[in-house]
C-alpha cells in the first residue's frame, strides 16, 4: 500500500458502485466510512469485508438529503479517522417520468437528494481539506447529466448541475491541493438497472458501442485513480465510464 492512509468518506457505499468504491479504496490503505440511508446490514457486509482483508472501516447512516444528518455522518467519520480528506459523493436516488406526468413531489426529491446533498456534503468537507491544504472530491454523476434522457429530467438536471459544480469547487479549490472530478457513469450493472424490463434494456444496447453494460468495479477503478495523490494535477474533469454511450447520439 504505497498511498498515504487517509479519512475517507464514501456515500450510498453500501451497495453497487459505492460499494465497490469502498472495496478499491480500503485495499489502498485508506480508512473507509460507508455510509447507508436504509440498508444497513448491507453497510455492516461491506464493513465487515474490509476488515476481514485487515482494513479500517466504520458504517455511518444518513440521508445526504438531510443537512442535520450530514453533518451527524460526517461528525462520526472525524470521531473514528479524523477530518474526511477524501470525499466521494455517490449517493442518490430516481424517480423516472415523462416531464407531462412528472410531480412537483419527484422533482424536488430527486433534486434534493442528488443534488443539494452533493452540496451539503462538500460544504461540510471543505474546510477540514482547506486546513489540511489536501483533498479528494470525487462526485459520481452520470452520462445522462451530458446527454439527456427521456423521463429523466429531474435526474439528468441533478447531474449536468453536479459537472457545473464540479468545475466551480474545482476553480476555487486547485490552489489549496484540492482535486474535485466527477465520474460520469454510463448503465452499470446494479439493483436498478437490474430491475428494467428486458425490452427496455435491448434498446439501452443498442444505445452503447461496446454492447454490454458496465460493472461497478469499472467505475470504482476511475475512482481509485482520482483518490491517488499521483492525480494532484487532475482537476475539474468528468470521467465517462459509459462504453461509449456519450459518444453514441443514438439515446
Amino acid at each position: 500500500m504505497s498511498e498515504k492512509s487517509r479519512s475517507t468518506l464514501i456515500t450510498g457505499a453500501s451497495r453497487g458502485i459505492g460499494r465497490a468504491i469502498a472495496f478499491r479504496l480500503a485495499r489502498q490503505g485508506h480508512r473507509i466510512a460507508v455510509n447507508y440511508n436504509t440498508h444497513p446490514g448491507d453497510a455492516e457486509e461491506v464493513v465487515e469485508t474490509i476488515k476481514s482483508e485487515g482494513g479500517e472501516a466504520i458504517a455511518v447512516q444518513g440521508s445526504v438529503a438531510e443537512r442535520e444528518q450530514v453533518d451527524a455522518m460526517f461528525a462520526a467519520t472525524e470521531e473514528a479517522f479524523g477530518p474526511v480528506q477524501i470525499l466521494v459523493n455517490n449517493a442518490g436516488i430516481i424517480d423516472d417520468a415523462l416531464i407531462l406526468r412528472m410531480k412537483d413531489q419527484a422533482w424536488d426529491r430527486v433534486i434534493q437528494t442528488n443534488l443539494n446533498g452533493t452540496y451539503y456534503c462538500c460544504h461540510r468537507a471543505v474546510p477540514g481539506m482547506v486546513k489540511a491544504r489536501w483533498g479528494r472530491i470525487i462526485n459520481i454523476s452520470s452520462v445522462v447529466g451530458i446527454s439527456g434522457n427521456i423521463g429523466q429530467a429531474n435526474y439528468s438536471a441533478s447531474k449536468g448541475a453536479i459537472h457545473s459544480l464540479t468545475y466551480s469547487l474545482a476553480k476555487e479549490l486547485s490552489s489549496r491541493n484540492i482535486t474535485v472530478n466527477a465520474i460520469a457513469p454510463g448503465y452499470i450493472e446494479t439493483a436498478t438497472v437490474d430491475g428494467l424490463p428486458q425490452k427496455t434494456k435491448d434498446t439501452i444496447m443498442t444505445w452503447i458501442p461496446m454492447r454490454r453494460f458496465g460493472v461497478p468495479d469499472e467505475v470504482a477503478v476511475a475512482a481509485e485513480f482520482l483518490a491517488k495523490d499521483a492525480a494532484r494535477y487532475t482537476t475539474g474533469i468528468i470521467l465517462r465510464t459509459d462504453g461509449g454511450m456519450a459518444i453514441s447520439g443514438s439515446n
